[in-house]
């Protein structure tokens, strides 16, 4: 993986300490022209890895990217799956059984399986994690996607449930039909890491929130920093400032210090900004490691 990932949630309005940020974010990249300005100068700042969700607006993004191939030749993306938002929504509005149908590619066999109600989709679940995959990947076809992420909601759903063949299904899945390595964003670092050991998934891509302040680090810094230098598995950081609460400078000093934190995922609204955090990663990942 590359150490630098630009996370895409400033495309989308999510901050998690500051609605009226959100508010702005949301405003400053309403259109797909906004957004495709910023993943340009992400681009040139030599940023060359989307990390981004399957949010509907996505498709059209990779739509425009496809457009431009000699542009875009360098540009990879890691989706995390699934966008939870869209099949909440759907199930509200048109019923489970009716919105898994709507999200399924329309020749996939367990439809036929769902007639008989959830009942009989629960025989067949693991049909129904491949298949809802597949239908996830669709708007990335075309473009590298190396590594292809579970996103936390239905990893840590699943952790919850005891339901770590799940797990499995997803990292087998996305090996043999994307040729991409599993990754898994968890908000529980330390339960995550002995799930996917049970199933046997060695040396895994994890994502997780790491910063000083323990911010939504299920377990605390010190526990994390214990696993981090103990437990087989390639870390990626995400949330390092803590939606802001730790300066930049400080917090990617910390991040930097664990040499055994493969990369780094951070959203930006300014190209400044985005500048300022790749010369501070450069910085702080050739200085001398204090782990």
């Amino acid at each position: 993986m590359e150490r630098i990932l630009f996370g895409d949630n400033q495309f989308f309005g999510i901050n998690h300490m500051s609605d009226e940020q959100a508010r702005k974010m949301a405003m400053q990249f309403q259109t797909n022209a906004a957004v495709m300005d910023m993943l340009d100068g992400v681009l040139d700042e030599g940023i060359h890895v989307l990390m981004c969700t399957t949010h509907e607006r996505i498709g059209d993004i990779c739509t425009l990217i496809r457009s431009n191939p000699e542009r875009y030749r360098d540009l990879k993306i890691y989706p995390c799956m699934p966008y939870a938002h869209k099949y909440a929504n759907a199930v509200s509005e048109i019923g489970m059984v009716e919105a898994i149908k709507q999200f399924l590619p329309t020749d996939t066999p367990i439809l036929s399986a769902m007639k008989g109600g959830l009942a009989v989709a629960r025989k067949d679940i693991d049909v129904l994690i491949r298949a809802l995959i597949d239908a996830e990947m669709k708007m990335f076809a075309g473009i590298p996607t190396p590594v292809i992420f579970l996103q936390n909601v239905v990893t840590d759903l699943a952790l919850g449930l005891g339901f770590r063949q799940a797990l499995r299904t997803f990292a087998d899945h996305v090996q043999q039909a994307y040729g991409a390595e599993p990754g898994f964003i968890t908000m529980n670092l330390p339960m995550l890491l002995d799930a996917l050991e049970s199933v046997g998934i060695d040396n895994p891509i994890v994502c997780a929130n790491i910063n000083k302040l323990g911010f939504r680090m299920c377990g605390g810094v010190e526990a994390y920093e214990r696993i981090v230098e103990t437990r087989r598995f390639r870390a990626v950081a995400m949330s390092v400032f803590a939606s802001g609460a730790i300066p930049p400078s400080e917090a990617v000093e910390y991040v930097c210090s664990n040499s055994r934190i493969e990369s780094i995922v951070f959203g930006a609204s300014s190209l400044r900004n985005v500048r300022h955090t790749k010369q501070l990663i450069e910085r702080f990942s050739a200085a001398p490691s204090l782990s």
